[in-house]
């Protein structure tokens, strides 16, 4: 089957309908569905709902046929979940497994570095030459009263950050990657403690940076993390399940005007 992309151009002819079965999906459904599926445009987040409405309404209709289903929403709601855990065949991974996965994956199991920040933002847009540089030179000038009386930090903060944390005197607390835009998170996780000696740049601007504590991470032993372990395994293979018993229903039921896909089942595991 064709995969069609259901954005529309302005000017051009309608979509073809979505049907599943004898069910349409028609598009105010699908406009209604967008807001739980956000997207880096309109396209992806429509493309997003319609999927998601035709796996809902596939679970329906398989579960009207084996007398499951019923009229009211909620009730919708717990025949399809009475479906899948009738239908979907789910192996619960063995200790070897779980043990495998950790070895294969010690990172994806690890405690962060976390880094404890204050900062000063001197707001200047990217394409703001101008201001780039003068925002530059105040955070050299900054610096340099700090290194000579480092407890103005909080007085500073509050008369140049343009962020709102000027009001806690530039703390942002406890960071761990991720947490920050990426051009800043990846400077941060290289910074000894203390005043860092320049500016740091982002897409918001420069800025005066003190590295006030330090915790590395660590990898902790397979038996700390045991049960995360062995919950993502779980995951992993209910997402397969889920994934071929979709596909399954699309080719019985039959789905027009759109394709699932691989990720058509992360919604409803959301």
């Amino acid at each position: 089957m064709q995969k069609i992309d259901i954005e529309q151009i302005p000017g051009s002819a309608a979509p073809p309908p979505i049907r599943v079965g004898e069910a349409r999906i028609d598009q105010a459904a699908i406009a209604q569905e967008m807001q739980y599926h956000p997207a880096d445009s309109a396209g992806d987040a429509q493309l997003k709902a319609a999927r998601a409405l035709v796996v809902r309404e596939l679970l329906r209709q398989r579960a009207g046929r084996l007398g499951l289903a019923v009229d009211e929403e909620a009730d919708v709601e717990a025949s399809i979940a009475a479906l899948l855990e009738r239908e979907l065949d789910v192996p619960e991974p063995d200790e070897a497994d779980c043990r495998r996965f950790h070895a294969a994956h010690p990172a994806r199991f690890s405690e962060p570095t976390r880094l404890r920040v204050r900062h000063v933002l001197l707001a200047a847009a990217p394409d703001d030459a101008r201001h780039r540089d003068g925002g530059y030179r105040l955070g050299e000038k900054l610096i340099q009263q700090l290194r000579e009386a480092p407890q103005r930090f909080t007085e500073l903060a509050q008369r140049h950050s343009d962020c709102p944390s000027r009001d806690d005197g530039g703390e942002l607390g406890w960071l761990v990657p991720g947490q920050t835009v990426p051009e800043l998170d990846r400077a941060l996780q290289h910074l000894p403690e203390g005043l860092h000696g320049r500016p740091l740049a982002s897409r918001y601007g420069w800025h005066v940076v003190s590295i006030d504590a330090r915790e590395e991470g660590r990898e902790p032993p397979y038996e700390e993390v045991a049960e995360r372990v062995r919950h993502s395994l779980r995951e992993q293979a209910t997402r397969r399940a889920l994934r071929h018993y979709l596909l399954a229903l699309e080719a019985e039921i039959g789905v027009e005007g759109i394709e699932l896909d691989d990720d058509s089942a992360s919604a409803l595991m959301q």
